[in-house]
C-alpha cells in the first residue's frame, strides 16, 4: 500500500495535534514532520521527500501563501486556515483543497480523497509519457513516417532534399538540412558539415577532419569543428 508522506505546518500546536489525530485514522497517511513556522518548513522540504503539505496561512515571519510562492517544485498542498477570504489566492496557486478551521473529520477525508485522485492521475500520466518513445514524423510522398529519434544515425543534405539515415532504413524528405535540424533536439544532434549532421550518441570515432557514424566516415568541416568539439567534449 502506498504511503503518502505528509508535512504539517501551523503555528498553533492544537491545529497540528488535530491533523495528526485525523491522519492516525487514515492508514495511507504518514506524518514525516511538523513545523510551527514556514522558515523551518523550508529546511524540512530540502531534506525530506514530501507528497502532501498541510499549510496554515497566517503565521509569523512568513505567511503560508508567500512561503508557497517561494517553492520551485512544491508538493501537493492543502491549505488550512480560519480565514475564508484567502480561498481564491490559494486556488490560483494550484492547491489541492482549502480547509477552514475548525476542520471537521468528514471534510478532512474529502480533501484527502481529492489529493489521492490527483496523485494517482499524475502517476498514470507520468507512466504514459515515459512509455512513449521520443519520435518524429517525416513527410515522404504525402505519407507521414514515424522515426524514433534514437534510431537516427545521421542526416545528409541532397540539394532540395534530405536523406535521413537510421539503423533500419533511409528516408528522403523534401526540404533542407537546416529545417530538419530545427525539428530535432539540439542536444542530441550536431552539424558537422554543410551536408551532414550526426546523432551525438551514435558517433563511433572522430578526428580533426572526419567523424565515423554507423560504419560510415563523414567529413568534419572546418567551420563546424568548434561547435562539434564543444558538444563532444
Amino acid at each position: 500500500m502506498k504511503k503518502y508522506k505528509c508535512l504539517l505546518v501551523d503555528d498553533e500546536p492544537p491545529a497540528i495535534e488535530l491533523l495528526q489525530k485525523y491522519m492516525s485514522m487514515v492508514e495511507q497517511l504518514e506524518v514525516i514532520g511538523t513545523s510551527h513556522s514556514a522558515v523551518k518548513a523550508f529546511d524540512l522540504l530540502k531534506t525530506q521527500d514530501v507528497d502532501l503539505l498541510f499549510l496554515d496561512i497566517r503565521m509569523p515571519a512568513l505567511n503560508g501563501l508567500d512561503f508557497l510562492k517561494t517553492l520551485q517544485n512544491p508538493p501537493a498542498v492543502i491549505l488550512t486556515t480560519a480565514y475564508r477570504e484567502y480561498a481564491l489566492d490559494g486556488y490560483d496557486l494550484d492547491i489541492v483543497d482549502y480547509l477552514l478551521k475548525p476542520i471537521a473529520f468528514d471534510r478532512f477525508l474529502k480533501a484527502i480523497d481529492r489529493f489521492q485522485n490527483r496523485f494517482e492521475a499524475e502517476v498514470i500520466e507520468q507512466k504514459e509519457t515515459s512509455s512513449v518513445t521520443p519520435h518524429i514524423f517525416f513527410n515522404v510522398n504525402r505519407t507521414h513516417h514515424k522515426v524514433v529519434l534514437n534510431d537516427i544515425l545521421y542526416v545528409e543534405s541532397l540539394k532540395d532534399y534530405v536523406r535521413i539515415h537510421t539503423v533500419k532504413d533511409r528516408l528522403v524528405v523534401k526540404g533542407n538540412i537546416g529545417k530538419i535540424l530545427e525539428q530535432l533536439p539540439s542536444e542530441q544532434f550536431v552539424r558537422i558539415h554543410r551536408s551532414y549532421a550526426v546523432a551525438v550518441a551514435r558517433i563511433e570515432a572522430y578526428n580533426q577532419t572526419e567523424v565515423k557514424v554507423g560504419g560510415k566516415t563523414l567529413p568534419l568541416g572546418v567551420s563546424f569543428r568548434g561547435r562539434f568539439l564543444e558538444v563532444i567534449e
